[in-house]
């Protein structure tokens, strides 16, 4: 059976989702093409589930209460975007595997699409190492992890970035005995150095075993259900029960018909595009994981609205630009980050405010004085460092970091002046308040702080 569409998205995560609703906001046909239920890895394998499980260790739960919140919040959730929400909506929704075809075709099973315009929305998976003995390990992903019925012994967890260290921290929380691997020399490497520290004590204060600069060389499988031996580049070897890979995630492109269309791929396996998020076949656009821009679920929604409306020339349209983009480790504390760190604003002129949350009331009366906030501003295109300049970059640690990013975010997204953010009246005592009085320092010394140099 064949057909035809204004736009096809072969994916039905955030980005595929994004693209369709907002084809049909636009008054276009439009097809989802998902091998799942729509949702992808956020809903059903990544922020959703981990998430809730934070959540039920953070207040002291069982292992078991904490699968079945998941489970709860999994489908509380789904139930916003399953396929017959779209097709309420209008959008034809395909479960299968979607291929190109050519520039305009796609099959999926037994049926054959054609769209003016394509969206290829596939996302990514956990990379796995190759690592000597590694494959034969039962090891977990974030694709599995969340399945589990029984809390394990013991779980090793390779990888310091920001999935190994929520679960890291998580399963600590939830009675587990927990040893994180970090071959770089800090966890969260692409964090302000500060951040790091921060969030290392708070894992080592879990109870996690947590070893930074050890590069795991050998597994070696020690039973059939998922027990291993791990040896690091020192010699030193850690049995665990499970094992959790947490090393980062590659595109999935397998199988999608690239060369076909005669789509080009860019770096490390990922589909390249313009910064308009076109591939290099005009009608047909990449978003999400799959491009290797930013893999965060918002930044995939902004990705497939802005590829429809460069698309069709209606609506949200222009260049894709990751600079106004936050993003959320949800440890505890969380670590919260917008723009440049402080060694990449270095070369940009920037100046730094640094707010140490034992000098901010309501960690005081929390008693969570381990965070900060450190703001870094530039110059302007015309008033340069009058007001302030412009935000060029921000790092918030601490309970609520999550949420007060976002008033950094639209500091960015709207060009304002630094001055805007101190003259904005904060509600007291509430964690916002940090913002105003980094601000400050750009102006004039607050609580004995003044803002400095941003240094490489």
């Amino acid at each position: 059976m064949t057909s035809s569409y204004d736009l096809v998205a072969i994916g039905g995560g955030a980005g595929g989702l994004s693209a369709v609703r907002t084809a049909r906001w636009a008054g276009k046909s439009a097809a989802l093409i998902t091998d799942g239920e729509p949702g992808g890895d956020c809903t059903f394998t990544g922020c959703v589930p981990s998430k809730a499980l934070i959540a039920k260790a953070r207040q002291g739960a069982s292992f078991a209460d904490a699968i079945a919140h998941i489970n709860t919040s999994i489908s509380t959730i789904a139930a916003n975007e399953d396929m017959a929400t779209l097709r309420h909506e209008g959008i034809d929704v395909y479960d299968g595997r979607g291929r190109l075809a050519g520039a305009n075709s796609i099959v999926v099973g037994a049926d054959t699409l054609t769209a003016d315009k394509i969206v290829l929305a596939t996302g990514a998976s956990a990379f796995v190492p190759p690592i000597p003995g590694l494959s034969d390990v039962d090891y977990l992903t974030n694709e599995d992890v969340f399945t589990q019925s029984d809390a394990p012994e013991s779980l090793g967890v390779l990888g310091g970035g920001a999935i190994g260290c929520e679960m890291a921290q998580a399963f600590a929380r939830l009675g587990v005995n927990v040893v994180l691997f970090e071959a770089l020399d800090r966890v969260l490497a692409r964090e302000e150095p500060e951040a790091s520290a921060v969030v290392a004590a708070a894992l080592t204060a879990a109870g996690v075993d947590v070893r930074v600069g050890q590069r795991v060389e050998e597994v070696r499988a020690t039973n059939d259900n998922g027990g291993c031996e791990l040896t690091t580049a020192d010699g030193a070897t850690v049995a665990v029960a499970r094992l959790l890979v947490a090393v980062g995630r590659t595109a999935h492109t397998d199988g999608l018909g690239l060369d076909v269309a005669g789509v080009a791929m860019g770096e490390r396996g990922t589909i390249a595009t313009d910064d308009r998020l076109r591939t290099n076949i005009d009608n047909i656009y990449a978003v999400g994981d799959v491009t290797g821009k930013l893999p965060f679920t918002h930044a995939a929604d902004e990705m497939g609205r802005l590829a429809v409306g460069n698309a069709f020339r209606k609506g949200l349209r222009g260049k894709f630009s990751s600079t106004w983009i936050p993003w959320t480790t949800f440890t505890d504390p969380e670590v919260a980050h917008i723009g440049m760190t402080e060694a990449e604003a270095a070369s940009a002129g920037g100046r730094v405010a640094y707010l140490p949350f034992d000098e901010l009331d309501r960690a005081i009366t929390e008693e969570r004085t381990e965070g900060f906030i450190k703001l870094i501003a530039g110059p302007k295109r015309i008033t340069r460092r009058a007001f302030g300049g412009e935000v060029i970059g921000a790092t918030i640690v601490g309970p609520r970091a999550g949420e007060m990013i976002n008033e950094i975010a639209l500091a960015m997204r709207t060009r304002m002046f630094t001055g805007r953010l101190g003259q904005t009246v904060h509600s007291y005592p509430t964690w916002g308040m940090a913002i105003p009085q980094a601000a400050g320092q750009f102006f004039f010394e607050v609580g004995g702080r003044t803002a400095r140099p941003a240094k490489a």
